[in-house]
């Protein structure tokens, strides 16, 4: 009978071989019992406990690498987005914070990687599917048809308001279309006719969907929109600034619109710095609503449209642990396809009936 070696410390980080040697037994069997490797021999139970006491008197930590290998899965998940890097993404933190609650509920860790661009970067994604994680979120990623053909298979992925329909992954994303016709209609129910609508770029799905909302409400109470009250630009503040400082520099001696519908919240909040720049009272003089409605509108008391971001980031996550396991055998795969959750209006302080008499911009 072997005797176990008494364990001694050690400047490195004890090994299965370390242990193994401690317990006076060989690494495999350490790695049975220590890492859920399989292994022919029956282990004991005084085998199994002295290979346990030997593991905590060298303060033995487990390899996590040496674990997914046993288990196929490295309980991590994946999320790929573009970052602003003038300012903080209002919008990702609302979904990222879905994402981390619900993997933590499953045990998942979560890994977040950066693109510049989706289309200039659109070649990095398979490499983030290099064996770290076992599946992949793609928030709102602007892909083509070409780019989507492109992305591994040998990785369960999903997306979130994603541009095009990418085959073989589950997308889910908000009506926007309907949330921005009932706030354009609700603004055109209590009066307001000169709706300015600072839009996101056209290239991005969403944006054309919140500016199809805002015409087929328009349409539906039978008012035309006025003229050039549809500017395209991004999704973020500094859009938000330039686009309306530029609109009304070029509108000059012409009525001031009734109210802004801004694309999103970071859109309305870069408007509140030039209306307020101007001496325009919102909503005393013009009412401003957005899209979205995430931490930074609330505590602004922003009118909004809410899409239910945290809850698509939770939804995301356990459809895409759900694909995890249906891979690896373990379940079946999701029925879903394509997932559209509702949107909801959300009052705030920005919001009032239209002014009294016309304003002009000066």
């Amino acid at each position: 009978m072997n005797t176990p070696a008494k364990p001694r410390k050690s400047s490195h980080a004890a090994t299965l071989a370390d242990v193994g040697r401690a317990a006076g037994v060989s690494a495999m069997a350490a790695s049975a019992v220590l890492n859920g490797a399989r292994t022919s021999a029956r282990i004991s139970e005084e085998t199994r406990d002295r290979i346990l006491e030997a593991a905590r008197q060298l303060n033995y930590r487990p390899n996590a690498t040496a674990r997914a290998l046993t288990s196929r899965r490295m309980n991590t998940l994946g999320l790929a987005t573009t970052l602003n890097r003038e300012e903080l993404n209002q919008y990702f933190l609302e979904v990222f914070t879905g994402v981390v609650e619900a993997g933590a509920e499953l045990g998942q860790n979560t890994t977040v990687f950066a693109l510049e661009d989706w289309h200039r970067q659109a070649s990095r994604i398979p490499s983030f599917c290099d064996g770290r994680i076992d599946g992949l979120i793609l928030l709102a990623p602007l892909l083509d048809d070409q780019e989507a053909q492109q992305l591994p298979d040998h990785t369960p992925i999903l997306s979130i308001h994603s541009n095009v329909i990418i085959p073989g992954v589950i997308n889910l994303e908000s009506d926007e279309e309907a949330g921005a016709q009932a706030m354009v209609t609700r603004l055109l129910e209590m009066g307001h006719r000169r709706i300015l609508h600072l839009a996101g770029p056209n290239h991005s799905l969403g944006a054309r969907r919140r500016v199809a909302g805002y015409l087929r409400a328009h349409e539906q109470a039978g008012v035309e929109p006025p003229p050039d009250h549809v500017v395209e630009g991004e999704f973020h503040a500094e859009s938000g600034r330039r686009r309306l400082t530029q609109w009304l520099e070029a509108h000059r001696g012409e009525e001031l619109p009734h109210a802004i519908f801004a694309g999103n919240d970071a859109i309305a909040m870069g408007c509140v710095d030039v209306l307020v720049a101007r001496g325009i009272q919102i909503p005393q003089q013009m009412s401003l609503v957005g899209f979205d409605d995430t931490q930074l509108a609330r505590s602004a008391r922003l009118a909004s449209v809410r899409q239910p971001l945290r809850e698509l980031g939770q939804r995301a996550a356990r459809l895409l642990v759900a694909s995890v396991d249906a891979k690896l055998g373990e379940g079946q795969p999701p029925a879903a396809t394509n997932l559209v959750l509702p949107t909801e209006l959300v009052d705030g302080a920005t919001l009032s009936a239209p002014r009294p008499g016309p304003l002009r911009i000066t």
